[in-house]
């Protein structure tokens, strides 16, 4: 599968361009040294295979997360010193 990139990067054919390597290469907008201004350039890359994930069960956001609960006789709720948030409120301007 392919795409295409503009990049202002001056990069060669067979070179890589964000994990793709180029095919082609088009110069949009020529560089203007006395300008001191880059070039803009559309690279036709070959993007690679994407990979695919092995089927299985879905795991739960609650499932991720480590935490004091898996040691028996615990609990998970944080106190307010554990947070160590302030909460303020902002009068309006």
């Amino acid at each position: 599968m392919t795409k295409i990139i503009r990049s202002p990067f001056n990069k060669e054919v067979g070179g890589i361009v964000e994990g793709c390597t180029i095919l082609e290469k088009t110069v949009i907008i020529p560089p203007n040294p006395a300008e001191q201004r880059r070039g803009i350039y559309d690279y036709l890359v070959e993007v690679p295979p994407a990979a695919m994930k092995a089927p299985g069960k879905a795991k739960s956001s609650k499932a991720m997360v480590v935490s004091k609960a898996t040691e028996p006789g615990s609990f998970t709720r944080a106190t307010p010193d554990e947070m160590g948030a302030v909460i303020r409120r902002v009068g309006r301007r």
